[in-house]
């Protein structure tokens, strides 16, 4: 009775048993689709990288571009100022110049009399 046990249980894990050939063949088409995955996982890899490079060159060019305009505004607020001044300087220079000519009109008088 051993016997036939025994020959029983080696005849179904014989007739269980996969080949080295059908494993490699089932497992091929599951091979070609990770490999596929993994080919496109870099390639989005590549493009992450890529694009992180173009944004932080960018970040840098809109760094570039906010220290030009504060350059600019804090140059036009300079020229504001000194427009001001000039205008208070004309302002102030015609009235001494209207004052230097009524002086003057007024000791033409004195001479005359």
């Amino acid at each position: 009775m051993k016997r036939i046990a025994g020959l029983a249980v080696m005849a179904l894990l014989a007739a269980g048993c996969a080949t080295d050939a059908s494993v490699k063949e089932q497992l091929k088409p599951i091979q070609d689709r990770l490999s596929a995955v993994e080919g496109k996982q870099a390639a989005t890899d590549a493009k992450i990288a890529d694009l992180g490079k173009k944004v932080d060159s960018q970040s840098i060019d809109v760094s570039a571009v906010k220290k030009d305009l504060a350059d600019t505004n804090a140059a036009a607020a300079k020229a504001t100022q000194a427009a001001a001044d000039a205008q208070s300087a004309a302002t102030r220079a015609e009235t001494a110049a209207a004052k230097a000519a009524k002086a003057f009109e007024l000791r033409q008088m004195k001479g005359a009399k």
